[in-house]
């Protein structure tokens, strides 16, 4: 079964005609006036404007919102995983759901306001019998990730010499292969990651952002295009790789900087809305992710200029919730009865007439972030100083993040139950392929894990995966806070004990 969605089809109840479209009382807006009247719509109307956009509202949104009832092309800047590309396509959601078209336009005309020597002929010909076509917003928005190689012919258009043999001439609209920006007439146009556009190619955008006209081969044609034109840039890029020019830079009415979540609540919101998880990841170990991924952002030793992206700690809750998920699966493997829960699926085969098949609860812990600081460092850019350490940085950079969660999580607890489990020479062994039962049963009763248990939201009767996640992160907080010590046997598995 395919997992695209269907196309959007138009209600039977719109006018089919142009004569029909002007009984319904229909009239010709621009793009920037249809964004301003549906923006302002749902601003007196109190509903979202932006969906899926998190830790902008305050800073970010009321400047774009600006821009919109302004009627400025605009260009946001901000270092890479910021959520500019997000931003940009949820404009669309501000258009019209549908909008009239001169069928078969390849500039989507309005059927009231034909711009082409073609289309304008076909209206006074055919008059109010000219047949009018519905265009849904999600047909309206394009856009162009800016590479070197793109040229003039991408954007703009060029000529199409099979026109010109059937006779056309040069000076004839009808000869030019429209690019994409004019294909998106009456929408809504995106250039990402704009410096790296050339600057000759950059210099074709001019005319689109101040006089709405465009030049092909060095005819220009009076087209007066119809589009809300958006860019984004790392702020970087002006010296880097490349720059926009000083003349495109004054024709956008708008500069906008985006930035990352400015708090912990904002980051942690981000990962759960954009995370794909194929296990459980209790709060605490998704908040150790969220401290991360800020300390290393905040880190003298990570390149400020490149940025940490948002999709680092998206990625790390991802990985941590895989590295569940495998040893929940090798464990099956070794004891099918250890932990499990019946859960509906495909079999081993690929066969989903077989039923369902037993699957080891996955439940992630914080000793499963290790793996990330090898994984995920090819998504930081270090300081030159700083080759051959990055692990070693990254590794304590999350050390440091669960010691300020537990200290955040578990401050003022009576933890003296947990200590005491080392006592006489006696270890606790976890790890990457130690099952929870087995990790609980090492424990037995401790006095304080219910508190430990409500402190971190787990409730009156977690699942032995909750509960074993819980001991395992009380464990590395106590050695974090000096009060147990911490060694990692040959076959990789962790044992706590007494700091002695």
């Amino acid at each position: 079964m395919s997992s695209f969605p269907a196309t959007p089809v138009p209600s039977p109840d719109l006018p089919g005609t142009l004569g029909a479209l002007r009984t319904a009382g229909w009239r010709y807006r621009t793009v920037k006036q249809e964004l301003r009247d549906n923006l302002l719509a749902r601003m007196r109307a109190g509903t979202p404007r932006f969906a899926g956009i998190v830790g902008y509202d305050d800073t970010v949104l009321p400047e774009v919102e600006r821009a919109l009832l302004a009627g400025h092309d605009m260009v946001l800047l901000g270092e890479r995983g910021q959520g500019k590309t997000r931003l940009i396509r949820s404009l669309v959601e501000l258009l019209d759901e549908w909008t009239p078209v001169i069928a078969g336009s390849v500039l989507n005309e309005h059927p009231l306001h034909p711009v082409t020597p073609s289309s304008r002929a076909l209206v006074a010909e055919a008059g109010d019998d000219l047949p009018v076509g519905w265009l849904h917003r999600s047909m309206r928005y394009g856009e162009k990730l800016a590479t070197p190689d793109t040229s003039v012919g991408d954007l703009i258009g060029d000529v199409d010499p099979i026109r010109l043999a059937q006779g056309r001439t040069l000076g004839d609209p009808e000869t030019i292969h429209f690019g994409l920006v004019p294909r998106t007439n009456r929408g809504i146009f995106a250039v990402n990651e704009l410096p790296d556009l050339a600057e000759r190619i950059q210099v074709a955008l001019l005319n689109v952002l101040e006089e709405r006209d465009i030049q092909v081969r060095g005819y220009q044609l009076r087209l007066p295009l119809d589009l809300l034109l958006v860019a984004s840039a790392n702020p970087e890029d002006y010296t880097n790789r490349g720059r926009i020019i000083t003349p495109l830079k004054d024709r956008f009415g708008a500069e906008i900087r985006t930035h990352y979540p400015t708090d912990l609540e904002l980051e942690l919101a981000l990962i759960r809305q954009e995370a794909d998880l194929v296990a459980e990841v209790p709060e605490h170990v998704l908040e150790v992710l969220a401290r991360f991924a800020r300390a290393v952002r905040d880190s003298p030793s990570v390149d400020p200029r490149s940025g940490v992206s948002a999709r680092f700690a998206i990625a790390a809750a991802e990985t941590v919730a895989a590295a569940a998920l495998r040893r929940a699966s090798l464990l099956a493997a070794v004891s099918p009865g250890d932990d499990e829960v019946l859960t509906g699926g495909p079999s081993s085969t690929g066969d989903v007439n077989k039923g369902p098949f037993l699957t080891p609860e996955a439940v992630a812990r914080v000793g499963d972030a290790v793996s990330v600081t090898s994984t995920l460092r090819g998504k930081v850019e270090f300081e030159s100083g700083e080759e051959g350490r990055e692990a070693e940085i990254l590794g304590h950079l999350l050390r440091t993040a669960t010691a300020e969660t537990f200290r955040a999580r578990l401050a003022g607890l009576d933890l003296s139950g947990f200590t005491a489990l080392v006592e006489d020479g006696k270890a606790i062994e976890t790890g990457e392929l130690v099952s929870a039962t087995d990790l609980l049963s090492q424990v037995g009763t401790v006095p304080g894990l219910a508190k430990v248990l409500d402190r971190l939201g787990v409730g009156d009767a977690p699942s032995p995966g909750q509960a074993a996640a819980a001991v395992e992160f009380v464990l590395e907080g106590l050695h974090l806070s000096r009060r147990l010590g911490k060694d990692v046997t040959d076959s990789g598995r962790t044992r706590y004990g007494s700091r002695d």
